[in-house]
């Protein structure tokens, strides 16, 4: 790891520290040009230093006090390794450029990591959905999964129940391969085969609603298209998450054409309806829209 990645990590990561508030993806990449190419490289950085550079007082010794935090860097990371959890910076080469052009400032700054790194580089299709499902929500997300095995496509989702598990099982049940965006806690999901789980801002946080919903943006635009498979209007992180990613274009979205007034909601917004006697692929959904 460069001495710039680990600058990056001591400013963007809490590294166990629940009290800390690390600098936003935004604010580093604001604060980037004062710190890495104003400031003399030889010398401290200092509060004094960084306020010469036009930083406010305030932000410049919260700056200084992330820094401060070497042996903890390093005591982190080496635990992350005994736990077989790895790191990607947004300058290593390995980090998914996908989520660079899509996100911008607001692709995280750390990625953390438990399986096989190497899916990062696969092709993607994303699946989203309740927790509670009815009977051909859940139909339609185990299809989606078992056509993403079928077809040589990775499997992108949150881990969570319902939608999520549902699709990921299927996925697994024929050695496709699936990748979790996780919101809890990366150190507790277990190492497979054909499967990684991903984590922003660490590998101990424990789960939180708006962790969820922060997590969500990646599984969008990570995916080549993403599949709703049920929702409920106006409220949950299948809502926002879609809303937000029909907004901003991070992927196509194909939704699970239910008959409910938050999928209709969805059409009007910008995605694609799909019946489930229609979901023949996930590669190319469109033909059979064609079709019909």
């Amino acid at each position: 790891m460069t001495a710039l990645e680990r600058g990056m990590m001591l400013l963007c990561c809490p590294l166990g520290q629940s009290e800390v508030k690390p600098l936003s993806g935004a604010e580093f990449m604001r604060l980037e040009r004062a710190l890495f190419e104003k400031s003399d490289a030889e010398g401290e950085v200092t509060p004094q230093a960084l306020m010469a550079d036009g930083i406010d007082p305030d932000l410049a010794d919260r700056i200084c006090a992330l820094l401060d935090r070497e042996e903890l860097l390093d005591r982190y990371l080496a635990k992350g390794r005994q736990l077989g959890i790895g790191v990607l910076t947004r300058l290593n080469p390995a980090y998914p450029r996908v989520l660079l052009s899509k996100l911008r400032e607001h692709a995280p700054m750390v990625l953390f990591y438990r399986g096989d790194a190497a899916l990062l580089q696969s092709r993607c299709v994303g699946l989203v959905g309740s927790r509670k499902l009815s009977p051909m929500g859940e139909a339609f997300a185990r299809r989606v999964g078992a056509l993403c095995a079928v077809e040589g496509m990775s499997l992108v989702s949150g881990g969570a129940a319902g939608a999520d598990r549902a699709a990921q099982q299927a996925c697994s049940a024929l050695e496709g391969s699936v990748i979790v965006f996780a919101a809890d806690r990366l150190m507790d999901h277990p190492q497979q085969a054909k499967t990684l789980y991903c984590s922003e801002e660490g590998y101990e946080i424990a789960f939180s609603t708006p962790r969820a919903h922060s997590r969500n943006r990646l599984i969008h635009a990570f995916a080549e298209r993403t599949f709703v498979a049920q929702c409920t209007h106006g409220s949950g992180g299948t809502w926002t998450g879609t809303v937000e990613n029909l907004k901003k274009e991070y992927s196509p979205v194909i939704c699970h054409k239910d008959g409910s007034k938050a999928m209709q909601a969805l059409q009007d917004l910008g995605a694609e309806m799909l019946d489930y006697e229609d979901l023949t692929s996930v590669l190319f959904p469109e033909r059979a829209q064609e079709k019909a």
